[in-house]
């Protein structure tokens, strides 16, 4: 991990001390750090950066704005960076807004090094493509779901209930308009 660089931005001092710690302890010695949006930006602007841990809460400004705009930025290599969204509480709807404005992940506070290490491998692992469309530009949101495992007859989310869907809104699109939007992640570890 000592070829990556990485930028952590958090308005609290002492949140930006644990995520580079954290990384130092991976062997992450090429850190940046930001406590606010601007600055983020600024780093974003001059340097190439592989990795991107945001806390969503930054002030005047959220992370999510600041993903989004990175996303959107258009910023060759840095647009196509995994990005993790740092979150206190991980309400449903924040949850969702930060997958829809790009974050590759969102981890809880407190940050576990175990868990931040499982999700920096399984962005490096994963062949999880990269969506650039009109309405989103980041990860591919979509998993495989392949139904309930065979040993668990009835689920265990409420959503694992036994419904059917409804009919399709409109055609599907072809292969050509997916390859289209698509572009591959870079994680090299």
């Amino acid at each position: 991990m000592r070829t990556i660089k990485a930028l952590c931005v958090d308005a609290n001092p002492q949140g930006l001390d644990i995520l580079s710690q954290t990384l130092l302890g991976f062997g992450v010695d090429r850190i940046h750090r930001a406590t606010t949006a601007e600055e983020a930006r600024a780093l974003l602007g001059k340097e190439i950066i592989d990795l991107v841990l945001c806390d969503a809460q930054l002030g005047e400004e959220s992370g999510n704005d600041l993903v989004r705009w990175l996303r959107a930025s258009r910023m060759e290599p840095n647009c196509h960076a995994p990005i993790f969204t740092i979150m206190g509480h991980a309400l449903e709807p924040e949850v969702i807004n930060a997958r829809d404005c790009g974050s590759n992940f969102i981890i809880t506070k407190p940050v576990s090094p175990a868990i931040l290490m499982q999700r920096i491998l399984w962005v490096a692992a994963a062949d999880r493509p990269f969506i650039e469309c009109e309405t989103y530009t980041g990860p591919d949101r979509r998993f495989k779901f392949e139904g309930l495992p065979a040993d668990v007859p009835t689920g265990r989310r409420k959503s694992d209930g036994t419904g059917t869907l409804g009919l399709p809104s409109g055609a599907n699109m072809t292969q050509e308009e997916l390859d289209g939007m698509v572009k591959p992640q870079r994680l090299s570890l």
